[in-house]
């Protein structure tokens, strides 16, 4: 029994949860596994029906599941709010409550994509795939915030704040995923300026010692960002702060051709994971059938590789995926010549069916 429960959110959200829905049907037909699927509030939907971003009764439910889907949250319609009101509070919220500090965000090329990738297709090569551990509940988004009267204005200010314990964690799981890979890591810091980040390297240089077999490497964030794009294929694993990783992670999709394309996975101390794709609401083209589903897939994937520990089943939906590019369909984000434009649900049926 896999009890998966959806919080589909804003925007695009319930569009693209709704086609991942679908490939989990297609996986318990075909694996013959049962898989019990409820939905709960959260976000701007949870603030329209009960006047709060994260209910209790969601809180409840995802810590009774095996696993969380989530699909987004936000848009403009709810940008007035305070901030503890606002959708992305929910979003914070259920992060802190399933006690999940681990972000990993893949960014994979897919063959058939690479022409559709800014990115020159002699840089981008074969075979592009990116791991991003991003710690997840630290640093200037959860540290003391505050804006005060000035003298001619006011003043403002997000502490960057981290912990021993909180370093060691998101970098042994970081450790644990390089050596799973090519065994090789790094840390991407700004270690020449903020404190914050020299006690980074110095902690991550002590739990190397127990990892002499992954190879470390050090890297400054701005030097990290150009490297990215001058040349993706030096890096298998990056570790990273909260803020760095927030904006590292959509710099390196964009590698990728679509932030469509990718999922990510929550993961932490407790037994819950959270997957969710990288991309926002997108409410400029919610209900347009316009949506690329297929980070909500690749999410439910990962969700199965990581959470269930069903290898099998998370490389069939990836082939599912990898047949349904191969017969030449593409959502609006993703079109090249010669290919056929479909839309949100066409894709999800496409990619349910292939499995």
């Amino acid at each position: 029994m896999l009890n998966i429960v959806t919080l589909p959110g804003d925007g695009i959200g319930p569009e693209v949860i709704k086609q991942a829905v679908k490939v989990l049907r297609a996986v318990s037909t075909k694996y013959n596994c049962h898989i019990e699927i409820k939905e709960a509030l959260i976000g701007g939907a949870a603030i329209d029906k009960i006047g709060k971003p994260l209910p209790k009764d969601t809180i409840d439910i995802c810590k009774a599941s095996s696993s969380v889907l989530l699909g987004a949250v936000g848009g403009p319609k709810w940008d007035d709010l305070p901030g503890n009101l606002r959708p992305e509070a929910g979003l914070l919220g259920i992060r802190k409550e399933l006690e999940v500090f681990a972000n990993l965000r893949p960014a994979i090329l897919f063959p058939q994509l690479k022409s559709a990738s800014n990115i020159k297709e002699e840089i981008l090569g074969d075979n592009l795939n990116i791991m991003m551990v991003r710690e997840l509940i630290g640093g200037a988004y959860f540290g003391e915030k505050n804006r005060v009267d000035i003298e001619n204005g006011q003043k403002a200010w997000d502490v960057i704040e981290y912990s021993t314990y909180e370093i060691e964690r998101i970098t042994k799981m970081a450790f644990e995923v390089a050596r799973g890979r090519n065994k090789k890591l790094t840390l991407v810091d700004k270690a020449n300026v903020l404190e914050s980040s020299k006690l980074w390297r110095d902690v991550v240089r002590v739990i190397s010692k127990e990892y002499r077999d992954v190879e470390l490497n050090y890297m400054y964030v701005d030097n990290a960002a150009m490297q990215l794009i001058r040349n993706p294929h030096q890096f298998d694993v990056i570790v990273t702060e909260n803020m760095f990783g927030d904006i590292l992670s959509d710099e390196a999709s964009m590698l990728t051709g679509s932030l469509g394309m990718l999922p990510s996975a929550s993961l932490g101390a407790g037994l819950v994971g959270l997957y969710e794709p990288i991309h926002g609401s997108a409410p400029d083209i919610a209900g347009l059938d316009y949506a690329n589903p297929i980070g909500a897939i690749m999410s439910a994937s990962m969700m199965f590789r990581y959470t269930f520990k069903m290898d099998e089943i998370a490389k069939a939906i990836e082939n599912s995926i990898y047949k349904t590019l191969d017969m030449g369909y593409r959502t609006i984000d993703i079109m090249q010549p010669g290919m056929k434009c479909i839309g949100t649900e066409k894709m999800g049926d496409y990619i349910a069916n292939n499995l």
